[in-house]
């Protein structure tokens, strides 16, 4: 059972690690200046293509869940954190981004009757501090709009993940990764052509590749993961797993883009590993006492 549950973590963990390689695939072979029509293109044809492979359209109140956990967990998130990262300097994103687990917690809390330990609060404020020596620098200015788009934006992904739970569909994964892609991709699609304008008529090949990854790999392969991560697990360890992502994005501007490392990311880094692993720990669960044998006087025994 433990292996198993290790197996199924690590598997799930792939999510955020591939998440954390948008930043690196978005500036060395996107058009600049183009995220949400990036956004769309990771979420419309990967559900169009998961759609297409599992032939099975949602069923009864099934239409309208997928439309919400869609919103959430796609539309509503990637405009919120478009807004966001626009508006604040990304560290400031990443960091405010990084309260997602204690927020899933709260919701696990209400929503599932999950216990909220002290252990998981401790370990999810520890994942910020990390987060924020990872990538927040000294000059990062403050932005009321933005900081408002990021909390919104890791609200409504932390309610999209704890009702991913509480609404189970008999459907298959593959099925119900690709409703809420498609969801998603479609109440962006607007947003974006009202924001960026009509896509760029003319895409280079480096264009095309990027927006590949993005489509089988970051949204396909990695939603699947990640929502079947939610269906086998706790949604508050699997929401620690996203603390991955900025670890992943900055070790990957150090090797590939020769960005510095100074003393504190380095710390960071520890930090946000540690909160992640403790947060996994399932928490003990006292043994019952052993039944004590009634002792039978002596002048009862013959």
């Amino acid at each position: 059972m433990l292996r198993n549950r290790l197996s199924l973590i690590l598997v799930t963990a792939l999510t955020p690690a591939i998440w954390g390689t948008t930043y690196l695939v978005t500036t060395e072979l996107l058009p600049p200046g183009r995220p949400l029509l990036a956004a769309v293109v990771r979420a419309l044809p990967a559900g169009l293509l998961l759609l297409l492979i599992t032939r099975h359209l949602p069923r009864g109140v099934w239409w309208w869940r997928s439309l919400v956990l869609g919103a959430l967990n796609i539309g509503a998130f990637n405009a919120l954190l478009f807004i966001g990262a626009y508006r604040l300097p990304g560290g400031v994103a990443a960091t405010i981004g990084a309260v997602q687990p204690l927020l899933v917690a709260g919701l696990s809390s209400g929503l599932l009757g999950e216990r909220l330990t002290p252990r998981t609060i401790i370990a999810a404020v520890a994942g910020v501090i990390g987060v924020s020596l990872l990538v927040l620098r000294a000059d990062a200015r403050l932005d009321a709009a933005g900081i408002a788009a990021a909390l919104g934006g890791a609200a409504v992904m932390a309610t999209g993940v704890v009702l991913s739970k509480r609404w189970t569909s008999p459907a298959p994964l593959l099925a119900t990764t690709g409703w809420q892609l498609v969801a998603g991709g479609v109440l962006l699609a607007p947003v974006a052509l009202l924001v960026e304008g009509p896509p760029p008529a003319v895409l280079t090949s480096s264009n095309l590749l990027g927006y590949a990854y993005l489509t089988i790999i970051g949204s396909a392969i990695a939603y699947a993961l990640w929502f079947r991560g939610i269906r086998e697990l706790s949604p508050t360890h699997v929401t620690f797993l996203g603390l991955l992502s900025p670890l992943v994005a900055t070790t990957l501007g150090w090797l590939a883009l020769g960005q510095s490392l100074t003393l504190a990311q380095g710390a960071g880094a520890v930090v946000v590993l540690a909160a992640l692993v403790t947060a996994q720990l399932k928490p003990r669960t006292p043994r019952p006492p052993r039944p004590v044998r009634p002792v039978r006087s002596p002048a009862l025994v013959r």
